[in-house]
């Protein structure tokens, strides 16, 4: 049965931000709802029982309980939330997840954020471009931080493609940032630019991400397995040109 279950009744939160973390290209969304849970030091404020998610238990180093893959952290300080997700989420169950934590959503007035990696390679040391996308107050939000629309027509694929689908069908305030970010490998300076051009500014709050970019490589070393997992997925979070179905 999906459901989502609130750990912690002592939170109060009055009409939050979600920040969503789903894997997808380049992991920026999961390196960035990562970082941002631990640098904020959110609390573990539910569990997320959708149907089609991987029947699995994880755990944490130097942890011994268990817990479901898929977790909201809250910041009661800063009406905050983020979705942080241990698994992907696969093609078939996209629909599903997307309908029962859209509905969580619109109960508790959840205003989302969802991030998205665009694959595209880029020379060491340039900065990955960032686009903003969004239906209802969304594009007004973008225009007051100054995040640009995007350069060329695309779409976004699998559950945040789901989760967009779901807001434009039922009119939900929505914004979605699309960064450019590897295909291949774990792209933290990608999700730094997330978090410090994107979703700090819609915040209203700054996200220090030193921490993202001088450990990059140790970053990318222990979300490589997971990069790999999602490469081998038959379709994984991600922005696209529709050039290449024209």
């Amino acid at each position: 049965m999906s459901r989502i279950d609130v750990l912690r009744d002592d939170v109060s939160l009055d009409e939050p931000t979600l920040v969503e973390g789903l894997p997808g290209v380049g992991l920026v969304g999961k390196i960035a709802t990562d970082h941002l849970a631990e640098t904020f030091e959110m609390v573990h404020y539910a569990n997320v029982h959708c149907e089609g998610l991987p029947p699995v238990a994880t755990y944490e180093s130097g942890e011994r309980g268990l817990t479901t893959p898929v977790r909201l952290y809250a910041d009661a300080e800063r009406d905050l939330l983020a979705l942080r997700s241990d698994v992907p989420v696969s093609p078939p169950a996209a629909l599903e997840f997307a309908e029962c934590l859209s509905e969580w959503a619109t109960d508790v007035d959840v205003t989302p954020i969802y991030l998205s990696g665009i694959g595209r390679e880029r020379e060491e040391g340039a900065t990955p471009a960032l686009y903003g996308v969004g239906i209802g107050g969304a594009s007004e939000d973008l225009d007051a931080v100054a995040v640009d629309p995007p350069e060329e027509s695309g779409l976004v694929s699998g559950p945040t493609g789901a989760l967009l689908s779901h807001a434009v069908q039922n009119d939900r305030t929505a914004t979605c940032l699309i960064v450019e970010a590897s295909q291949r490998f774990p792209d933290p300076q990608a999700a730094a630019r997330l978090l410090e051009d994107g979703v700090g500014p819609l915040l209203d709050a700054e996200i220090p991400v030193e921490k993202l970019t001088e450990s990059a490589e140790e970053i990318r070393q222990a979300k490589r397995r997971l990069a790999q997992q999602m490469q081998q997925a038959e379709e994984s979070t991600q922005a696209r040109p529709l050039g290449m179905y024209q």
